[in-house]
């Protein structure tokens, strides 16, 4: 029987309903349920970074509704900001009117680059590192022999002159090394470590730094989306008028840098909370990320909204959304076999490769970008946030238990989410209590 991510309702169940199941969706085993509810051993910590001196959880939530390329997955996503999930959940049920998404990927190429200085002849240094590129590949890959039986290994080099620097002239020589499912820092590093001393010998130049860049641009991936106007539309707009304003939005953010940035923030709230879900760098996503963003030396925001008439479909006009982004993820070594959440996290998107993966988080980021452009362009952002907001505010007032939702209600009724009021009705349930 084939597996359904549209789970109306599931919000409304408890936590214990809502991991009983996502467990029979994954077939977790009591263990890994376990580890759900209680994550990552101090122990475990102790192992992972340095000085360790406790944990710091973060809330696992599941988005619901996403079929990526004909089929359906449940998304694990750590975050601590409300709404996240609720959004990206709601944006996947839109898309199935339009099929779901489609994504692809490149091959899994990191660039490793090695930075030369003092060279004699920059020209004739160039020359050289391309005539031995042969000797260069082949002293990378050496060291990577698992890595060349899967598939992977170095690829290609590319040389870079930077001729004007505060520090004078260099040249940038970059590995091209596939690193397969592992998102592979620590190869390429290696690598890079390893052909520097040639480098050296073949152009009389220093090699100073020797490291990847995150700067990923050699892969990437991308998701699609077409999703029928008439879909889009709301109690009080039409979606022919949702879809005009979520085209004239993204090119706002196209055409201005300060709007980019929030906008560009909200793609990588969904990429983000699945990359800490599954044990993933979200830091170097995110350098990537902003850094691509600025590509044509402009910063800009990364999604692309239009509407084609598609006048011989039934549907009418389709609202078409892409994004395309470095995404650099791994599923193999690093936190994401260390960390046993993450080790969940990945059986529960039915454990992908790398590629996989990097297409299911550019999916995400497309659909926590339709959501938010859409709230921004109807009733506005703060409607729909606040509502999950008050729950937090509530949570620092001191409420517990049922009270949590009680005083929620209250405050958005009020249309005053502070917490100031939040403990004042946490004080007056005191008080009632006692009385």
């Amino acid at each position: 029987m084939k597996k359904s991510s549209r789970l109306s309702g599931f919000y409304q169940l408890s936590r214990p309903e809502r991991a009983r199941i996502v467990a029979a969706w994954a077939d977790l085993s009591s263990e890994e349920q376990a580890t759900l509810a209680a994550g990552l051993s101090l122990e475990q910590a102790d192992y992972m970074i340095e000085n360790v001196i406790g944990l710091f959880a973060l809330p696992l939530g599941i988005a619901t509704n996403f079929c990526i390329n004909d089929e359906d997955i449940l998304v694990p996503m750590a975050v601590e900001e409300p709404s996240i999930v609720a959004a990206v959940s709601f944006a996947a049920r839109l898309a199935r009117a339009g099929g779901g998404f489609r994504t692809g990927s490149t091959e899994p190429v990191m660039i490793g680059q090695v930075q030369l200085l003092d060279l004699p002849d920059h020209d004739l240094a160039a020359a050289q590192v391309q005539a031995a590129a042969a000797d260069i590949l082949a002293v990378a890959n050496r060291l990577h022999p698992s890595i060349q039986a899967r598939g992977g290994g170095a690829r290609g080099l590319e040389v870079r002159p930077l001729a004007d620097t505060p520090a004078g002239p260099m040249l940038i020589v970059h590995l091209l090394f596939d690193t397969r499912d592992a998102m592979g820092a620590n190869a390429v590093n290696t690598a890079a470590e390893a052909i520097a001393p040639l480098l050296e010998t073949l152009t009389g130049g220093r090699a100073l730094l020797r490291i990847l860049s995150n700067l990923s641009d050699q892969r990437q991936a991308w998701a699609e989306v077409a999703i029928p106007v008439q879909a889009l539309a709301t109690e009080s707009l039409a979606g022919a008028r949702v879809a005009q304003g979520i085209v004239e939005a993204n090119a706002f953010a196209v055409a201005d840098p300060y709007r980019a940035a929030t906008h560009n923030k909200g793609i990588m709230n969904g990429i983000d909370a699945v990359a800490l879900a599954t044990g993933n760098d979200w830091r170097a996503l995110e350098a990537g990320a902003h850094a691509y963003a600025a590509r044509d030396g402009q910063y800009r925001g990364l999604t692309d909204w239009r509407v084609a008439p598609e006048l011989d479909m039934p549907t009418g006009p389709t609202l078409h959304g892409r994004l395309q982004m470095p995404l650099a993820v791994g599923t193999v070594g690093g936190a994401t076999k260390a960390h046993p959440s993450a080790q969940v996290a990945l059986k529960i998107l039915g454990q992908p490769g790398a590629r996989r993966l990097a297409e299911i988080m550019a999916a995400v980021g497309l659909a926590q970008n339709l959501a938010a452009i859409r709230a921004l362009v109807t009733d506005g952002i703060q409607r729909g946030h606040m509502a999950l907001h008050a729950r937090q505010v509530a949570l620092a007032a001191g409420a517990q238990g049922d009270e949590v939702a009680a005083i929620a209600v209250q405050l958005v009724r009020e249309g005053q989410v502070r917490q100031a009021r939040a403990e004042e009705l946490v004080r007056a349930g005191a008080r009632l209590s006692l009385e």
